[in-house]
């Protein structure tokens, strides 16, 4: 561990918290508990998986990027990361971060050189990227809204992006009111937007990359991030972790010691699921596991 985190450890099985409302569908394992894995962050987001399993996480105002392994260990992999927020992998094992401090989109290395893909659209600076998916085609879907103070808006409003493989950026969505969490099924049929600014999130059918269409309300909850189960439902950060079926209705509510912002599953055939939650960082063993 990097001793300049000044984060602590809570031994495996300290856990605060058990599941409450859990469906008959049975998400969690049995006796699942809430474990607090890490803590003593400033503000914890944008957790991403790898290919094997080990966990990637922003703490934003410190400007860093930590990574939980598989072994249980907490390392620093990046300083200085533009105030990162999402994140998420590529196939080729590059790590994609939306920085909203820097106000772009970029790739980093696993030897930590960056790539800017996307810092402006029509010739003005973004606002600050907040969460990103990959598609099956390689393209990039993230949303840039801004918290704090507006200083320096080009974009006229908080939008929706899409990069495609070939670096061409479009504008997707631009009638949301602050759109945030972002995820597609891993099929690329389906898009999932939160917009916390108005309490809600859509679901929208992708006809083609970077081509949205019939947008319908998928929960009256906004989020903060999110993610997908092998069953397709959807977990929402609002005040608990909120779990949705595929046809929108709520099942589950995980509560979380904190009040979380982001989730992911990841871990040994990703069916731990893990949680960024202001100062501290989160697990639960699931019967389910992640897309």
């Amino acid at each position: 561990m990097n001793c300049q985190t000044m984060v602590y450890l809570v031994p495996l099985l300290a856990s605060l918290m058990l599941i409450e409302a859990v469906s008959a569908d049975d998400l969690a394992a049995p006796q699942a508990k809430v474990e607090k894995l890490a803590g003593g962050f400033k503000f914890t987001e944008g957790p991403a998986v790898d290919a094997k399993g080990n966990v990637y996480f922003t703490d934003i105002p410190n400007e860093r990027i930590h990574k939980w392994s598989l072994d249980a260990k907490l390392t620093t992999f990046r300083e200085k990361s533009g105030r990162a927020n999402g994140l998420y992998f590529d196939k080729d094992g590059n790590l994609l971060a939306c920085e909203g401090g820097s106000r772009r989109l970029t790739k980093v290395s696993m030897k930590n050189e960056v790539t800017v893909l996307v810092e402006s659209f029509d010739g003005k600076k973004l606002n600050s990227p907040n969460d990103l998916w990959i598609d099956p085609v390689g393209g990039v879907y993230f949303t840039d809204p801004r918290y704090g103070s507006k200083d320096g808006l080009e974009q006229g409003g908080f939008h929706v992006y899409y990069r495609s493989a070939d670096g061409k950026v479009t504008r997707v969505i631009d009638d949301l009111k602050m759109p945030n969490g972002i995820v597609g099924t891993s099929d690329g049929k389906t898009l999932y937007v939160a917009d916390p600014g108005d309490r809600k999130t859509y679901r929208y059918s992708i006809k083609s990359p970077g081509v949205l269409v019939d947008r319908k309300l998928h929960a009256k909850s906004g989020s903060d991030g999110m993610t997908l189960d092998n069953r397709g439902n959807l977990y929402l950060t609002s005040g608990t972790v909120l779990v949705f079926d595929p046809a929108g209705k709520q099942i589950a509510s995980i509560e979380i010691p904190e009040r979380p912002a982001n989730v992911c599953f990841g871990g040994k055939a990703r069916k731990t699921l893990f949680v960024t939650a202001r100062t501290g960082f989160y697990a639960i063993k699931m019967s389910v596991a992640g897309q």
